[in-house]
């Protein structure tokens, strides 16, 4: 058993292009040497947002403090703590802050992900 916090964990920006003011911790994965998911913490900035993107995997989201909101297609779900959000295979989406402080989740993924392209889809007007 492995036992760390968060705040240990480094914290890089995403690099993607049409990410704004996000940043990851990958919290578990193949380096802790789990074999079939990945945690990772996302930390959204005001008026910051998740690069409009789809891939071929699934995965969930739980949103820990914050407001925001998924977008899927032109479709707005509005998000708070404790939401949970599951996002479909090949399902465009986008996770938005807009609240006035920084907007958290947690996003698994199943490690056979972690070789699968993300494809960038065109930004939003928003």
């Amino acid at each position: 058993m492995q036992v760390q916090h968060y705040e240990r964990v480094p914290q890089n920006p995403v690099n993607m292009p049409g990410a704004q003011g996000c940043a990851i911790r990958w919290l578990v994965g193949p380096d802790q040497g789990a074999p079939n998911f990945a945690m990772r913490q996302f930390e959204v900035s005001v008026g910051g947002h998740t690069p409009q993107h789809t891939h071929p995997y699934e995965h969930e989201v739980y949103v820990l403090e914050g407001r925001g909101v998924a977008r899927s297609g032109d479709a707005e779900q509005p998000l708070r703590g404790g939401d949970v959000v599951y996002v479909a295979p090949n399902e465009v989406h986008q996770f938005r802050n807009t609240g006035d402080t920084p907007f958290k989740f947690l996003c698994l993924v199943p490690n056979v992900a972690l070789e699968k392209q993300v494809a960038v889809a065109p930004e939003c007007d928003s």
